[in-house]
């Protein structure tokens, strides 16, 4: 909760004219297990807590409740609701959890990913395990490779003293998009139960070994001159919040390998990116060649999941040409939301969220050992970028990043197409 500043100002006077005449100020709150308590009395006292417009030194509450109610039972209520950054690597990480650790118990704490919040990733475990028709072939002996991607057309302008604390891979990558190749990759959950989905993520993370610097394309953006975008004239370090000589990454592709007899062998392809040249965010299951083609020109089939914009699911395909001819070309199977659900709205992420708080539901929200294996794959590589080892690519502000992104994915065996799916609106 914000206070805005003519609120601050009342307040304050408010605090002043109070505490200024007497040495205490006592708060009895009556009522205090009634949903009027809750959903407004505490968190406004927090926030004045919060924002020191009351002495904390000489401030007391009560509670007085008709209901039988312990102190301990009413810190029970209380949901912690918590975005990352969840520390900076393994070692800060574990300092913050055992901090919370002290306070809360785990099934109190909400740690929140808005990307578990959003429609396309939620839809992922519904797509996966209600439809017997992908079962056989969600495996390394059809799957050729899955690539996850987040591109953004905008730089860091304004908030570059920020990002350049953290970049890209502790921005997006180590969080969000990690947490949608656990869905991608994860066995059947046996009940719907958030804990049996999280134990199935776990196991995932559990059997991925440490990135390191020859795993990694890592790039930082720089100015261009892209007609009537003023932010492209400035290159990263151009910010006045960025030290000229930062080797933060802006852009990041990274491969991953799952050590179990489900994916073994195949690549897993995260890509990230700022001032690139589009917005979008999706999945990409690639499917293997076509064994003993017989039409000599069958492109791959290909599921995509558009996370955003434009939410989606698509599988590309090879069907004959309308007509007399007997030629192949490759279209697909859409299904576009603002096409099937015309008219329906979806929710924000963190309207969604909040919710499940509200709820109770920790079905989308991380787990501590989640977090502890997240850390665990990124850390290595993490204090090898500190420490100035790795070089960024320099890539023009609204290109497709790093030439080298495009080779190396190349290299682990994805193959692009000339086919370019279209939005139906």
């Amino acid at each position: 909760m914000s206070v805005s500043k003519d609120a601050q100002q009342v307040l304050a006077s408010f605090k002043d004219g109070v505490c200024d005449d007497c040495a205490h100020l006592s708060i009895v709150v009556l009522g205090a297990s009634g949903d009027l308590a809750k959903k407004k009395i505490y968190p406004v006292l927090w926030s004045l807590f919060k924002h020191d417009l009351i002495d904390k030194a000489n401030t007391m509450f009560a509670g007085y409740a008709r209901s039988k109610l312990s102190h301990d039972d009413l810190v029970g209520r209380i949901k912690p609701f918590l975005k990352k950054p969840f520390g900076k690597d393994s070692e800060s990480f574990a300092k913050l959890s055992d901090h919370l650790g002290k306070l809360f118990t785990e099934d109190q704490i909400y740690r929140i990913d808005h990307y578990l919040g959003k429609e396309m990733v939620q839809n992922l475990i519904l797509l996966r395990f209600s439809n017997r028709i992908l079962s056989p072939a969600w495996h390394r002996d059809h799957i050729a490779c899955v690539t996850i991607t987040m591109k953004e057309p905008f730089g860091t302008k304004g908030r570059g003293g920020y990002f350049d604390e953290f970049g890209i891979i502790r921005d997006v990558m180590q969080n969000h998009l990690l947490q949608i190749l656990t869905l991608v990759a994860m066995e059947k959950p046996v009940s719907q139960a958030s804990d049996d989905i999280r134990d199935e993520k776990v196991k995932v993370l559990k059997a991925i070994r440490p990135l390191k610097i020859d795993d990694v394309v890592l790039g930082q953006y720089v100015a261009s001159n892209i007609p009537g975008n003023e932010e492209s004239t400035m290159g990263y370090k151009d910010d006045k919040g960025v030290p000229k000589d930062s080797k933060t990454p802006t852009f990041a592709t990274a491969v991953f390998y799952i050590n179990n007899e489900r994916w073994d062998g195949v690549p897993f392809i995260v890509k990230c990116g700022k001032a690139l040249n589009e917005k979008k965010a999706e999945v990409r299951i690639q499917f293997k060649d076509q064994p003993a083609d017989i039409f000599g020109q069958t492109v791959r089939n290909e599921l995509v999941i558009r996370v955003q914009p434009d939410e989606a699911v698509y599988l590309k395909m090879n069907v004959k040409s309308p007509g007399m001819s007997f030629e192949m070309e490759q279209t697909d199977l859409d299904l576009s939301y603002n096409k099937r659900f015309e008219g329906v709205r979806l929710p924000d992420a963190y309207e969604r969220l909040v919710l499940e708080v509200i709820r109770g539901s920790a079905l989308h929200f991380v787990r501590t050992d989640e977090l502890e294996e997240a850390w665990r794959i990124f850390t290595p590589l993490l204090h090898d970028i500190d420490a100035g080892k790795v070089e960024p690519i320099p890539y023009k502000f609204g290109s497709r990043g790093p030439e080298e992104s495009d080779e190396l994915v190349k290299k682990l065996g994805y193959k692009y197409t000339e086919y370019n799916w279209q939005p139906k609106n």
